[in-house]
């Protein structure tokens, strides 16, 4: 990426929404002094109410209006920066010119989507012209999908370097405490409305390598189901449905297919939500199957739709400060090698992990990508966490207090 006439060294888009606004107070507080940033949005009023609440360490960064509406708005956006993050979702509905003018610019750039279809569309609109400008495109830099991501990419290194040969069968148990905002809920319902408009669309969804960079390549290995009943792992402990599974494991599997499967071509990976022993854990089980179904349902009708509407937050609301600080993630990533070795991944880290601890993955991922180039892989076009900054990545992440370790069993 060319540099030449960059104003900043990074952007926060959307920093007037909910996400957008924690992702500017994590930034005021943790970037180097002296990195280039400004806040970008709609509305310049809204934009000084986010930047006078911000730490000491933001108040003096500049505002830019962009409107993802606006060609013209976003090309100048994306041109005077060397990293553009965004939060400005639903990314289907709103984010496809935002990663065109960032491939075009030849800007870095990084969201927190959990859209697959989004993501689908953004490979085959920009991935080429970004590999020629040298940008790297990366989505799911948040609870989407970076923990997922990372410990099977750590579990592969550690396979490799013992001479273990490639991962077999490896499966994230979640456990997590945190709340929902309205646009997580929005983003849920955008793809659920896109389905309904185009029931194609379901077997794009449906594929386990949606988002393989080469389809026709992919090995044959059968992928675990994305779970709807519960289940018990091997140790007892019974499990859910995961509901950021069916996004998660693709960015994976996509993550394997960009390193030439270097995890693999036998990697079979599967995700659930923890849920605790026994029959206060199986009761548990059965009802977070049950409740899942359930709103899945109630998203796909206009009628339950519209009453889901008045009581769910609304988008740009989200879970208050206490709630966000009592949150957290941790995340068992159990793994098979070629050889019979099992190794296990543990990722975790404090706060809501769609909120405090995603404000920390996102704003070291924009961190890496605007300072760390000389460090980071190799790579341009539609990226992910693990392929755009892998290793650097996880150092930036133990430093701000995430756990990623690796483990023989």
């Amino acid at each position: 990426m060319a540099d030449g006439g960059r104003t900043y060294d990074l952007v926060v888009y959307g920093a007037t929404g909910f996400v957008g606004r924690l992702l500017a107070a994590y930034l005021a507080e943790h970037a180097p002094e002296g990195t280039r940033i400004a806040l970008a949005g709609r509305s310049r009023r809204r934009l000084e109410e986010v930047r006078d609440a911000l730490p000491a360490g933001g108040r003096g960064w500049a505002l830019v209006e962009a409107d993802s509406t606006d060609a013209a708005s976003l090309a100048d956006l994306a041109g005077s920066t060397r990293v553009l993050a965004t939060t400005v979702g639903p990314y289907a509905r709103y984010g496809l010119p935002v990663v065109e003018a960032c491939a075009r610019a030849g800007t870095h750039y990084a969201d927190l989507t959990g859209e697959v279809l989004f993501v689908r569309d953004a490979i085959e609109r920009c991935d080429a012209v970004a590999k020629e400008t040298g940008a790297r495109i990366v989505h799911a830099c948040g609870y989407d999908s970076i923990p997922s991501d990372l410990s099977v990419f750590l579990l592969a290194q550690r396979a490799a370097a013992d001479g273990a040969g490639g991962l077999r069968d490896v499966q994230l148990v979640a456990t997590a405490r945190g709340g929902f905002s309205g646009g997580t809920i929005d983003s849920m319902r955008a793809q659920v409305e896109a389905l309904q408009d185009d029931p194609a669309l379901r077997r794009v969804v449906g594929d386990p390598f949606a988002l393989s960079p080469d389809r026709a390549a992919e090995p044959d290995t059968p992928q675990p189901r994305d779970a709807s009943l519960p289940s018990q792992t091997p140790d007892g402990r019974w499990t859910a449905p995961f509901v950021m599974a069916p996004f998660n494991t693709r960015i994976v599997r996509r993550s394997n297919a960009l390193q030439d499967w270097a995890y693999g071509r036998s990697l079979r990976y599967g995700e659930v939500m923890g849920v605790g022993r026994g029959p206060l854990g199986a009761v548990t089980a059965a009802g977070v199957s049950a409740g899942l179904v359930a709103a899945v349902s109630a998203m796909s009708l206009a009628p339950t739709r519209a009453l889901l509407d008045r009581v769910l937050p609304a988008p740009g609301s989200g879970p208050s400060e206490a709630v966000r600080q009592k949150g957290f993630f941790r995340m068992i990533v159990d793994a098979g090698t070629e050889d019979g070795r099992r190794y296990r991944a543990t990722a975790a880290g404090k706060g809501d992990p769609g909120y405090a601890a995603t404000a920390v993955m996102l704003g070291e991922s924009a961190l890496a990508l605007a300072l760390d180039g000389d460090r980071l892989p190799d790579r341009a076009g539609s990226l992910t966490p693990a392929t755009a900054m892998g290793e650097v990545l996880v150092e930036r992440l133990r430093a701000a207090g995430h756990t990623y370790e690796v483990t023989v069993r």
